[in-house]
C-alpha cells in the first residue's frame, strides 16, 4: 500500500520542489535534533560546524557544497556512510529525521508533511542554497 501511494505521489509531481517549499514537518525535524546529538554532534560538533577532515553541516561551506543537488542525494550520503563508526546503523525514518533536521538548522522553512525515507521521491527536492526570488 504504501509503494502505491509513494508511486501516485511520484506520478503527480510535475515539478521539481525545493527545500524552500517547507519539505519537511517541525516534530520531524526535533526527532531529527534528538538523533543528531546522540549520533552525529561527536564528530559534526554540537552546532553542526565540524572540525578538521569533518565537514560543517551548516552554513555557507555546506550550501556550496550542496547547492543543485537533490534531499535525496544528500539523504543516500548519510544512510551509507554515517554514522562513521557504523555507517547504515539508522533506520531510514531516522536518517530522514536527520535530513530535516539539517533542513531546519540551514534555515529552511518547515511545512505540513514529513520527509520519506524514499530516496525516489528525495530526488525530486532541489537543495538551493538562496531563496527564490518572488
Amino acid at each position: 500500500m504504501k509503494f502505491v501511494l509513494i508511486a501516485i505521489i511520484l506520478a503527480s509531481v510535475q515539478t521539481t520542489a525545493s527545500v524552500w517549499d517547507g519539505v519537511y514537518a517541525k516534530p520531524q525535524a526535533e526527532r531529527g535534533k534528538a538523533l543528531y546529538i546522540k549520533d552525529c554532534a561527536s564528530c559534526h560538533g554540537q552546532s553542526l560546524e565540524g572540525a578538521g577532515q569533518t565537514p560543517p553541516l551548516a552554513g555557507m561551506e555546506f550550501m556550496r557544497g550542496w547547492d543543485g543537488q537533490s534531499v535525496g542525494d544528500l539523504f543516500e550520503k548519510i544512510a551509507a556512510t554515517m554514522p562513521a563508526d557504523s555507517p547504515g546503523r539508522l533506520t531510514r525514518e531516522q536518517n530522514a529525521d536527520i535530513v530535516a533536521f539539517l533542513l531546519l538548522a540551514n534555515g529552511f522553512p518547515a511545512g505540513t508533511e514529513e520527509l520519506v525515507g524514499d530516496v525516489r521521491l528525495l530526488n525530486t527536492i532541489r537543495i538551493e542554497a538562496a531563496a527564490p526570488k518572488k
